[in-house]
C-alpha cells in the first residue's frame, strides 16, 4: 500500500515505528478483531474516527501507535471502550482492591508512555492510574479534555511539563496539581529521564 501525504503527517507527529513493537501488534489485533466482530471496513472505521485508512491499517499490523486522542476516536467507531485494550492480569479481579500484579497496562510505544491502571472497574466514579512518561514522551501535540469531571495527581520522580490552557507548568517530584477535565490540555516529560505520574480522573475515562 502506497503511502499518502496525509498517512505521512500523521506519522510525523508522533505516529511513527513504535518502540515496542509487541505490545503495539497486541493491540492492533484486538482493533482488526473488533472491526471484523462489527463487520465493519477500514474505510468505515477510519471515515468514524475522523483518521486515513493508511494510518488505521498500520495501527492494526502493529507498525505504528496513533496518538492517545486518535485511539480513543478508533475505539469509539468500533463501539468499543479503551479498556478493551489493556492486558488483564486476573480474570476475577477484587471489586475493592488491585493487587501489583494485576494492574492493567497500556503500552503507548510511538508516544513513549506506559500507562498502569490502579483501581477496579466496579468504581467507575473515580480512576486512579500510574503514568510512565519516557524522555520524548507526551499525550500529543493536540491538547485534549473531557466533558465532565476533574483531574489531579502527583509527581513521583522526574518531571513533567502539564499545559493547560496554552499555560506550561512544570511540576517536580512531590508537587501536585489539579483542574476541571474541561480544561484544553497536553504533557510531557522533560529531559533526558522518565516521568513517573500518578494521575486521577474523574469519572474513570478508560
Amino acid at each position: 500500500m502506497l503511502e499518502s501525504k496525509s498517512d505521512r503527517s500523521e506519522i510525523d507527529r508522533g505516529d511513527s515505528m513504535p518502540e515496542e513493537p509487541e505490545a503495539n501488534s497486541q493491540i492492533g489485533r484486538r482493533l482488526r478483531e473488533r472491526r471484523k466482530v462489527r463487520d465493519m471496513s477500514l474505510k468505515d472505521v477510519a471515515a468514524r474516527a475522523g483518521v486515513s485508512v493508511g494510518l488505521l491499517s498500520q495501527v492494526e499490523r502493529g507498525i505504528s501507535m496513533p496518538s492517545v486522542r486518535s485511539l480513543g476516536a478508533i475505539c469509539a467507531a468500533l463501539e468499543m471502550p479503551v479498556s478493551w485494550l489493556f492486558d488483564r492480569n486476573d480474570e476475577n479481579p477484587d471489586r475493592i482492591v488491585v493487587r501489583r500484579h494485576q494492574r492493567r497496562t497500556l503500552d503507548l510505544g510511538a508516544k513513549g508512555m506506559i500507562k498502569e491502571l490502579m483501581t477496579p472497574d466496579s468504581c467507575s466514579g473515580i480512576q486512579m492510574m500510574r503514568l510512565v512518561i519516557r524522555p520524548g514522551g507526551s499525550s500529543g501535540e493536540t491538547p485534549y479534555n473531557h466533558p465532565s469531571g476533574a483531574k489531579c495527581g502527583t509527581v513521583l520522580a522526574g518531571t513533567l511539563a502539564l499545559e493547560v490552557n496554552g499555560a506550561v507548568h512544570e511540576i517536580s517530584p512531590g508537587d501536585a496539581f489539579a483542574f476541571d477535565a474541561q480544561e484544553k490540555i497536553r504533557f510531557w516529560a522533560v529531559g533526558e529521564v522518565e516521568a513517573d505520574v500518578l494521575w486521577v480522573v474523574t469519572p474513570a475515562v478508560y
